[in-house]
């Protein structure tokens, strides 16, 4: 064990632990520790009762521990335990202990199978042990069982990482020899934070249970799946053992004997077992102690000046100096600024995993829902060349025109970039209510002074709204400067030439297969038929296929996008769900004996996602033309071949004009809002200190009443 120093390492960090779990919190500081991690009955507890030669964890089928158990052996000559929750209680009766264990997690998580990352504290002196520190983690199950919450395996996989994401953690991976290495639970979240593992070390139990002819021996000696601390086989009791209370030093003894005797563990047999188990954990943990002692007396030094400058600045404190009151509402609105910035670009300490906010919302309307906006209104072929027939007919006038005119093309263009305006408008007061709605989120922390939160929320909003009126100006400038010329010599235009020849339809997807999108949808469909089902939906630039889950190795169907388009449907009276429709123009079947299928999401902002991946798979919205057909007269449509020709030539030389327009709006709007009002709004709350400053000191209002 090296000198004496070094042996007092683990005892001092036990007692940081201690501290630390007193007073409820980590200060921050990642202690050095070692985790145990392992699926449900790989044999964890087993390894931990054999280290300390006593029967004192609770046992039962599905989830036993339940919360994370921080066990401190200590050596000593006389053997007890004691809970850090009952404090100068010594438990000599180790059956107690177990007792304690389980009524100390019912107290937290109930009796119903629920977990809790609140730790249990137990350190246990005995003459058996040498100095060492685990965490007993939750074995990571498959299956909710009993009144468990249906996602118990994210929460359980949430809570080990907590733990093993930390670089001054050492991962005990607990995985039993009769299960196939590569489907390791332990050995493949040690993976993820720690993939050249350096950090992990692993334990493999269950050896004399392995079929017979076979063993572990290219495992144990670290040739499958190499890791830098290796691996040590373990033997532990069977359950017939624990039942019938076999003692564990006759257990020890036998497992010494089955390495000894085994011919293909026997070379290496004094490197395997439990005794030799603890004294590597001992001695990698005091290393690993040593390692990581030098950062770690920084972070203290470094938290303890801190707190030391704090508690000088409270020796003269005075509550009713202005100065003092003009700092604290300078750092909460400056506070405020940080908060709104970090809101909108996506850096936040606090990172929410149930919905988007803030930036990625805004995000989401730049290149998802403007996009689909900008499509719905272009797409009414109907009205389209029926406009374009009229523009022809009225140019030529009283005469029979022979050339398709320029002059027909112009009108129509301007026709349809004037369109551009509803939409382009539409995204900039989409923006601004989330813009005021992530104010108000910044703003939560002003609660308690509710004068303060008002007047800055009055002051943020205020500018927001003169910042709209330019942000409009602007982007109604970009439009009517894409009227002002009509620029038929743009590299990406078809020309007339190209556009007598080709009779443009929706472009064929450029990447065969190419994976769009992949989620869960409801397929909604009679009870007759099925009922509705939740399935798996994978889109690609040429399909729409849905399996029975995320493995995607049951294909329920697969449907080919060609003459597929989209259409909204109304929600059920009792329904919570967001529906939209996929059906063929052709009035072909679209799934069984359906012609439409009715998709439905849980939220208004999954439905538009899914639509713009629609879109970006050539499956455009249909239009009502109801209306437009009723109103028509009834020989519009019944044309001249040559007038037919004409009308085809300029819809071709429209598409295309329209697509580069399109194109260039789409860039150039998510840049002038973020210019005009985005990045200005951000820098803004830095600005507002003044006006604040002028509302509540120089009006003759006390800063005190006011915050």
């Amino acid at each position: 064990m090296g000198n004496r120093g070094m042996e007092e390492l683990i005892p001092l960090i036990n007692k940081l632990q201690d501290a630390f779990s007193s007073i409820g919190q980590s200060c921050n500081l990642d202690l050095p520790q070692i985790a145990v991690v392992g699926g449900q009955s790989a044999g964890k507890s087993s390894v931990l009762e054999n280290f300390v030669g006593r029967d004192f964890l609770p046992r039962g089928s599905g989830i036993v521990t339940r919360r994370p158990l921080i066990l401190q052996l200590v050596n000593n000559k006389a053997e007890y335990a004691e809970f850090l929750h009952c404090k100068g209680r010594k438990f000599v009766d180790f059956d107690e202990v177990r007792q304690e264990i389980e009524a100390e997690t019912d107290r937290i998580t109930g009796s119903n199978k629920g977990i809790s990352p609140i730790p249990i504290n137990l350190r246990v002196y005995s003459p058996n042990v040498l100095n060492l520190t685990l965490i007993d983690l939750p074995g990571m199950t498959k299956v909710a069982v009993g009144d468990q919450p249906p996602d118990i395996e994210h929460q359980i996989r949430d809570m080990i990482m907590q733990f093993i994401t930390r670089e001054s953690c050492l991962i005990l991976a607990v995985t039993p020899a009769n299960m196939d290495l590569a489907n390791s639970d332990a050995l493949k979240v040690a993976k993820e934070v720690d993939p050249q593992g350096l950090r992990t070390i692993g334990v493999i139990t269950k050896l004399d249970l392995m079929d017979e002819g076979t063993d572990a021996r290219d495992i144990l000696e670290n040739k499958l799946l190499p890791l830098r601390r290796g691996y040590i086989g373990v033997v532990n009791r069977s359950q017939k053992d624990i039942d019938g209370r076999k003692d564990i030093r006759a257990a020890l003894a036998a497992e010494r004997k089955f390495f000894l005797s085994h011919p293909s563990y026997r070379h290496m047999a004094e490197r395997m077992g439990t005794p030799h188990l603890q004294k590597a954990l001992n001695q990698q943990l005091t290393n690993h102690i040593r390692d990581t002692l030098p950062g770690l007396r920084s972070k203290l030094q470094s938290q303890l000046l801190s707190l030391e400058k704090e508690v000088e600045e409270y020796k003269n404190f005075r509550p009713d100096d202005p100065t003092r009151k003009t700092k604290a509402l300078l750092q909460m609105v400056q506070q405020f600024g940080v908060d709104f910035e970090k809101c909108i670009e996506g850096s936040g300490d606090q990172v929410d995993t149930a919905e988007l906010s803030g930036g990625a919302r805004i995000n989401r309307i730049f290149h998802e829902r403007f996009p689909f906006e900008l499509v719905k209104i272009v797409f009414d072929e109907k009205e389209l060349r029926r406009e374009i027939s009229h523009a022809i007919k009225n140019v030529h006038g009283v005469r029979t025109g022979l050339f398709t005119p320029d002059l027909a093309f112009e009108a129509i263009v301007k026709k349809q970039i004037i369109k551009l305006k509803e939409p382009c408008l539409k995204c900039i007061d989409l923006v601004i209510q989330e813009l005021i709605n992530t104010f108000r989120q910044c703003t939560n922390k002003l609660s308690s002074y509710p004068r303060l939160r008002e007047e800055t929320e009055r002051i943020v909003t205020t500018y927001v709204r003169e910042r709209e009126g330019k942000t409009k100006d602007q982007v109604l400038l970009l439009i009517d400067t894409e009227l002002s010329y009509i620029n038929t010599n743009h590299e990406d235009f078809i020309g007339f030439a190209n556009a007598q020849q080709r009779n443009i339809v929706n472009k064929k997807r450029a990447i065969p297969n190419q994976v769009i999108r992949k989620g869960w949808l409801t397929l909604n469909i009679s009870i007759m038929k099925g009922g509705s089902k939740e399935y798996w939906f994978v889109l690609t630039a040429e399909s729409l296929s849905w399996y029975k889950d995320e493995e995607e190795k049951e294909k329920k169907y697969m449907l080919p996008l060609d003459n597929l388009k989209l259409r909204d449907v109304e929600k059920g009276f009792m329904s919570t769900k967001h529906i939209f429709a996929i059906f063929n123009t052709e009035q072909r079947n679209v799934y069984k004996d359906l012609r439409q299928i009715e998709l439905a999401c849980d939220s208004q902002e999954d439905m538009d996602s899914w639509k713009a991946s629609f879109l970006r798979a050539g499956v455009y919205p249909e239009k009502d033309q109801v209306e437009s057909e009723e109103a028509a007269p009834a020989d519009s449509f019944s044309m001249d071949p040559q007038l037919e020709r004409q009308v085809e030539t300029i819809r071709n030389l429209v598409d295309s004009y329209i697509g580069i327009v399109n194109k260039t709006i789409r860039d150039l709007m998510p840049k002038t809002i973020m210019h005009l009002m985005i990045n200005s709004v951000s820098a803004q709350p830095f600005r507002f200190k003044g006006d604040l400053l002028c509302h509540f000191l120089h009006d003759d209002v006390k800063v005190r009443g006011s915050i």
